[in-house]
């Protein structure tokens, strides 16, 4: 879809005819917006074909609400892998409801999507203030979670069934999907129900998005994982470290993490390409000169190089290949055959990133996240994704955010930036 044709407009239940409870906060009129674009060039280009630029509707409270809170019921479901920031997410959303707008019953859906199918008798769960009081302080996500899509049919049956008026989907693209299946089957019944998703995505891979939540701590705790696998390098002759890092299809993680430590030198992504023999040729030539080597391979780089059953997980996501213990072996075999000694030390900390506690920067972001979600939902917001672009909190259509991946443009200054910090080669083969 071409960035000057999207559609960037939010679907609404209806006029918004209640006065908001909320005092003493700055409210945002409808027609506030955030310009897509950022070069002043991109925007004349649009403007003289006699179009406005694309532009998202500005997150916020509304001074007129659709619902009215005294009779509002809430649903709460949480889905994928875990992520740092659910709990956050899960307690920001509550506490705004109940004292922000004054809403009472809030229902958590237990283990994700399954949590609104019958056919899995998991029992929802009040949500209060005093429950969720001190969930932040933990990993993972009190409701648990699952993978996989439902019958869309039965899970609206079951908000329609408990008068649920609001759903809060937290998750990814496959979750920002069955949102927005959940929201046409409301819409084919006539029904007014607002779904409102609350992007999780620890790859940072959602399109329309600045950055969605759990992203920080995984660069942080990353960078921590660097840091001993540096260590490890240096302290023996010929010492490689090599640490495996989350990013199915987009390394937003490695490369970040990367950069947070310039002791880095080979950083390996889905988006660019390289061949074992460029890369054992360019580490072969740092360990000569150096004697050390630190290499991070997102999980999804060179799937190319290993063979892949095309299996899928419940999600429908392609099983990959682990590149991490594929790199392992092949870097011991060359050296091997060349008759050089190496010392390689392998971490993997992706389950220990994942369920960690976020970080007080991602602690604050999810706040905003949740209280912004809350904001939309009684403004009669619905099919949309709480977004955060250009700094400031938006509203974003979910058929926007599903679209296309967000990944490295291998031409861009992110890109760049990793090459000249790492010193590795461009190309690679």
């Amino acid at each position: 879809m071409a960035e000057e044709s999207l559609d960037l407009t939010v679907s609404r239940l209806g006029e918004c005819r209640i006065p908001s409870p909320l005092s003493h906060v700055q409210f945002v009129n409808d027609d506030k917006r955030v310009l897509y674009h950022s070069d002043c060039g991109a925007i004349e280009a649009i403007l003289k074909e006699d179009e406005g630029p694309p532009c998202f509707e500005m997150a916020g409270p509304r001074e007129k609400i659709y619902f009215d809170s005294s009779k509002v019921k809430c649903g709460i479901v949480t889905c994928g892998g875990l992520c740092p920031g659910f709990n956050d997410v899960i307690r920001a959303v509550v506490l705004s409801l109940f004292h922000h707008y004054g809403v009472k019953t809030v229902f958590g859906f237990r283990y994700g999507f399954e949590g609104l199918s019958y056919k899995y008798g998991h029992p929802p769960v009040e949500l209060t203030p005093d429950k969720v009081q001190a969930i932040h302080q933990q990993g993972g996500t009190i409701l648990g979670t699952s993978r996989g899509p439902q019958d869309i049919s039965e899970m609206v049956d079951t908000l329609e069934r408990m008068n649920v008026n609001i759903l809060f989907t937290i998750g990814g693209d496959g979750t920002l999907r069955g949102a927005q299946a959940i929201s046409e089957e409301i819409e084919k019944r006539n029904l007014k129900i607002g779904v409102i998703g609350i992007p999780k995505t620890i790859d940072n891979d959602i399109s329309y998005l600045q950055r969605s939540f759990g992203f920080l701590t995984a660069v942080s705790e990353a960078t921590t994982t660097i840091y001993s696998a540096h260590s490890e390098a240096q302290g023996a002759r010929n010492g490689i470290g090599l640490v495996k890092l989350m990013g199915r299809h987009s390394g937003f993680i490695a490369a970040f993490a990367t950069l947070a430590n310039s002791d880095v030198n080979f950083c390996l992504v889905p988006e660019v390409g390289f061949s074992m023999e460029g890369f054992l040729g360019a580490l072969r030539k740092r360990l000569e000169s150096r004697h050390h080597a630190v290499v991070v391979a997102a999980e999804g780089a060179g799937q190319d190089l290993m063979g892949t059953t095309g299996e899928r997980d419940a999600s429908g996501n392609i099983r990959l290949g682990d590149i991490g213990v594929f790199l392992k072996d092949e870097i011991k075999a060359y050296f091997k055959k060349a008759g050089i000694d190496v010392e390689l030390k392998y971490i993997d900390p992706s389950y220990t990133i994942r369920s960690m506690p976020a970080s007080p920067p991602d602690s604050a972001f999810c706040l905003m996240l949740g209280h912004n979600a809350v904001h939309a939902a009684m403004a009669g917001r619905t099919n949309m994704v709480v977004g955060y672009w250009r700094d400031e909190f938006t509203h974003v259509p979910v058929s926007a955010a599903v679209s296309e991946r967000k990944q490295i443009d291998p031409r861009d200054k992110l890109w760049t930036a990793v090459l000249s910090s790492t010193g590795q080669p461009r190309d690679m083969g």
